[in-house]
């Protein structure tokens, strides 16, 4: 996804109200940059906004000096047709109306592998009295809730490709308290790197992340990671006992149209799975582990019941 049309029409090289627009992002209930947050309030939040149910558009750029500007749009729609038109590789000028602008940030919370051309490199803005921090990307060595929400988004993502690494009789359903069993504490004895193939992210989106296979135990004594897998999955049934905050169950499409993907967060945790089939889990506690847990019973009552009431695109 990419255009180089400044919003502002003062587009010449070294305006610093000019902003070429390098990409964009959609801020709502169903769709929200992970990185920002475990749910749609908790995203807004980090960007200093309200949780209008509408929704926003964030437009990711440069002004005419190279600085990395974050502006947040109201109008929804013209971001969504330009996101649509990039994505099928078609081009678009995406130049939102300067009365649409509800705020400009400072920096990006993504790192952009492109660059407008003709300006200096990409920095953030000199600080001027009252700005806020600028936004910066998640860090790709440290492990944190972002980077875990990331990874979890990844295998989302690319289900197929994670579904096929992962064997049936790996991770037991009793490991992973799927059928109230108790837990064998598993430890990776295989890594496989996975990538970001989004465009436009640099390749942070999910730094590290890699395949647990079940087939050596923790150190004597040492945490069962399982115990966290447990942890979450039974807050996720709490969910289903009362609604969590809007968008921390999402599904890639309706239910009814047949087998989706879920993606769900909550404090210390991530899930990524498919409705018709397995789950992984990914846990602060566990950097950079892919945690699987196979379907059972229990499991797919569970999914079921995520489907009904997750968040999904119009």
């Amino acid at each position: 996804m990419a255009g180089t049309d400044p919003i502002a029409e003062a587009g010449a090289e070294g305006d610093a109200d000019a902003l070429f627009v390098l990409t964009a992002a959609l801020l709502t209930p169903e769709r929200f940059l992970s990185v920002l947050g475990d749910d749609y309030p908790a995203a807004c939040a980090a960007l200093g906004l309200q949780p209008y149910a509408e929704g926003y558009g964030l437009v990711f750029g440069q002004d005419g000096l190279g600085a990395r500007w974050t502006v947040v749009v109201d109008d929804v729609s013209l971001v969504a047709v330009a996101i649509s038109s990039w994505d099928c590789g078609m081009a678009y000028d995406l130049s939102p109306d300067e009365r649409s602008v509800v705020t400009g940030l400072p920096g990006w919370p993504l790192d952009l592998a492109s660059r407008a051309p003709g300006v200096p490199a990409p920095h953030d803005p000199e600080p001027q009295a009252g700005d806020p921090d600028p936004l910066v990307p998640p860090s790709g060595t440290e492990w944190g809730p972002a980077q875990r929400r990331l990874g979890a988004d990844e295998v989302a993502l690319q289900w197929a490709a994670w579904r096929s690494r992962t064997d049936d009789d790996e991770a037991p359903a009793d490991r992973a308290g799927a059928d109230g069993g108790e837990a064998s504490p598993d430890r990776p004895t295989s890594h496989q790197e996975a990538s970001d193939d989004r465009a436009g992210t640099g390749g942070t989106g999910a730094p590290g992340v890699r395949s647990s296979e079940a087939d050596a135990s923790s150190p004597a004594g040492g945490p069962d990671p399982y115990d966290g897998v447990r942890r979450a999955l039974a807050e996720l049934g709490g969910y289903l006992e009362e609604a969590p905050p809007i968008g921390r169950v999402r599904a890639d499409a309706d239910p009814k149209d047949g087998p989706c993907v879920l993606r769900a967060d909550g404090p210390g945790w991530s899930l990524a799975a498919r409705s018709d089939d397995m789950a992984f889990v990914l846990l602060d506690e566990a950097p950079r582990e892919v945690l699987p847990v196979p379907r059972s019973p229990q499991l797919a009552a569970l999914l079921e019941g995520l489907a009904a009431m997750a968040v999904r695109p119009s």
